[in-house]
């Protein structure tokens, strides 16, 4: 711009910050002056910021000038350099990586070419993928004992607290059955994530086996107790493998006296020193035809496919569309399905959990996925960088999954071991990914409005989190939606980043659905502890080497009744009306040893128990000590 001509009447500003002398009360924005550039239109120079904020008529005059100033200077660095500097990725060896786009593209010139080439690779997909998993899906045959059928990794015999009922009688028979099951693969990170209660023991984030081969009886069948979880079990046992799962028959056998612990095939089992009344082993030597779980062969299958997709194709809209159904149905029937039932149910349950995930894509597609993959012609680095990081978010439950944070929710980061150590991590981790994104946002000269999005976001979360009596919980596709308009830029950390969101969108959706982020307590809890009053039971009233009495008062409003479980079973209920509050237990055989929970009844539900008190061997009592068990 050449020099500017101002008359002599007119003051100069030299550009030190100093605010100058008051102007006049004119409201007029600009100066008239003689210019000899063309740039500056009709002869008019803005004024100089001091110059115009010096004016009574400027409405934030009561903000500190110095604060004014340094506004004004985040605002013009958050709109970036002019002209803005589009980031776009320069291939690698681009004759290599474009080769398959323009071999095809060579041979096959014409649109309807190139749409029956494609109808070609979708009908080798299916074709392929339906033959395995059909074949996976399969129950097979046990010989004596038929078709084994599907149960899920945290199946058990037996139901918490008192949900057997009284003296177990609910969950008979307890002797003298069998049952042929087939297990899924990856049963063994299954885990409780309430507590729960084994004698005095109180189980939490751990596998739940209790029991199994006694070392010190070598050759002994493996007992286990029957709230032990089925397929847990059988893997400890070496029935049925973690990686591939298979099948299995199951036994019952009653009454045992004791349960050892051990650690075998990567499944630690739990002690319990004394009786319970349903138990159960697993035969062996059983001639069958069972199928094992195939998901690494399907898994083998869905990325060879997905992987010759991506590098034949430069149209985001093919690649996009292809891949995203792809991955979701192969999440939702192979590698996570959301429950362990019959094909055809599974099937019915993703097409429908498919449709409105269809309709969120399109979003995505829309608003991030389009943006970046336009004009890009780096088709090997989009397939490791994208694709990969897709693969990597759609299976979870093998990636994600071993960082220690089971649910975004205050209760779960307060008890779960090592929950807040692995959220501080993975915070930091996010935050410097997001200070790399907003250098390039920046750069693009995108950062404001995008900084209005996030804003806006921000609030959202916070009316959110004020809405009473609802819990803010961030699920997987909830998090991806939320983080994936900040990745639309065509770089190599946002190709990763937004494959790696897309992917935790379609686990998300295809294995839990649309579930709400806003929960009630009740909804959270899950089998957890309802936070409810506890009996006070003192010392015994009578107490001696073969029985012991314990006695209680009223129950409080609300309540009716008493529930005692001896051993994690229950072996008394009272109600009011029914007599004194009290009972006699006895001991059924010398050196038997008993635990004894407490827990109020209303009607048939029961409220929170207490922990255990023990009744030893040796006739004493240990005082239960206080708070809730499960």
């Amino acid at each position: 711009m050449g020099p500017e001509h101002i008359s002599t009447d007119e003051m100069r500003y030299d550009g030190d910050g100093d605010r100058g002398p008051e102007a006049s009360a004119s409201t007029s924005p600009r100066m008239h002056v003689r210019s000899a550039s063309p740039d500056i239109e009709n002869g008019q120079l803005p004024l100089p910021v001091w110059l115009r904020e010096s004016s009574k008529n400027f409405r934030w005059r009561w903000i500190p000038y110095r604060i004014r100033q340094m506004s004004r200077s985040a605002v013009v660095w958050a709109k970036g350099p002019d002209p803005p500097q589009m980031q776009k990725i320069s291939p690698f060896f681009p004759e290599v990586q474009g080769f398959l786009v323009e071999l095809i593209r060579k041979h096959l010139p014409k649109k309807r070419h190139k749409t029956a080439l494609l109808a070609f690779f979708y009908f080798c997909w299916v074709l392929t993928f339906s033959l395995v998993l059909n074949h996976s899906a399969s129950a097979g045959n046990i010989k004596g004992y038929g078709q084994p059928e599907p149960v899920w990794c945290g199946a058990n015999y037996w139901s918490a607290n008192n949900g057997c009922g009284l003296d177990g009688n609910n969950c008979r028979p307890f002797n003298n059955a069998t049952f042929a099951f087939r297990c899924p693969a990856n049963c063994a990170r299954v885990m409780v994530h309430n507590p729960h209660a084994v004698g005095d023991q109180e189980i939490n984030y751990k596998p739940f086996v209790i029991g199994g081969p006694d070392d010190r009886s070598p050759g002994s069948d493996p007992i286990y107790r029957a709230d032990s979880f089925l397929c847990q079990a059988a893997i400890h046992a070496g029935v049925v493998s973690d990686e591939k799962g298979g099948c299995g028959v199951v036994s019952l056998t009653g009454e045992q006296r004791t349960f050892a612990a051990s650690k075998r095939n990567g499944v630690q089992s739990i002690e319990f020193d004394s009786s319970f009344p349903k138990s159960y082993t697993f035969l062996s030597g059983l001639p069958s035809d069972c199928v094992q779980d195939l998901r690494w062969p399907l898994l083998a299958v869905t990325v060879f496919f997905t992987t010759l997709l991506s590098l034949c194709t430069a149209s985001p809209l093919i690649f996009f569309a292809s891949i995203f159904p792809m991955l979701f149905f192969h999440v939702g029937l192979v590698s996570d399905p959301p429950i362990n039932s019959a094909l055809p149910t599974l099937t019915s349950l993703i097409i429908g959990r498919f449709l409105p995930a269809a309709l969120g894509s399109s979003i995505i597609y829309r608003y991030s996925v389009r943006l970046q993959l336009t004009g890009l012609t780096a088709h090997i680095e989009k397939t490791i960088l994208w694709l990969g990081g897709a693969w990597v978010g759609s299976l979870n439950n093998y990636t994600f999954d071993y960082i220690p944070i089971d649910r975004l929710t205050a209760h779960d980061l307060q008890v779960e071991p090592g929950a807040q150590f692995a959220l501080a991590i993975v915070i930091a981790v996010l935050l410097s990914i997001a200070v790399g994104q907003v250098y390039y946002l920046r750069l693009e000269g995108r950062l404001p409005r995008y900084l209005a999005i996030y804003g806006i976001f921000i609030a959202f979360l916070l009316i959110c989190v004020a809405t009473p009596p609802l819990n803010l919980r961030i699920h997987h596709y909830f998090l991806a939606l939320l983080l994936l308009p900040g990745t639309r830029l065509q770089t190599r950390p946002s190709l990763l980043y937004q494959g790696i969101l897309v992917g935790l969108f379609i686990n998300g959706t295809a294995r839990w659905g649309f579930d709400s982020i806003l929960q009630t307590t009740d909804d959270l809890r899950r089998d957890g502890q309802l936070n409810t009053l506890l009996p006070q039971i003192t010392t015994p009233i009578a107490i001696g080497l073969s029985n012991i009495t314990f006695a209680w008062g009223t129950p409080p409003e609300g309540y009716d009744g008493m529930s005692v479980l001896v051993n994690d079973v229950e072996r008394h209920r009272w109600y009011v009306g029914e007599g004194a509050g009290e009972h006699t237990f006895f001991r059924r055989w010398v050196g038997e040893k008993m635990y004894f929970r407490f827990g109020f009844m209303s009607g048939s539900s029961a409220s929170d128990f207490t922990q255990a008190g023990i009744w030893d061997a040796d006739g004493s009592w240990k005082q239960m000590v206080e708070g809730p068990s499960l």
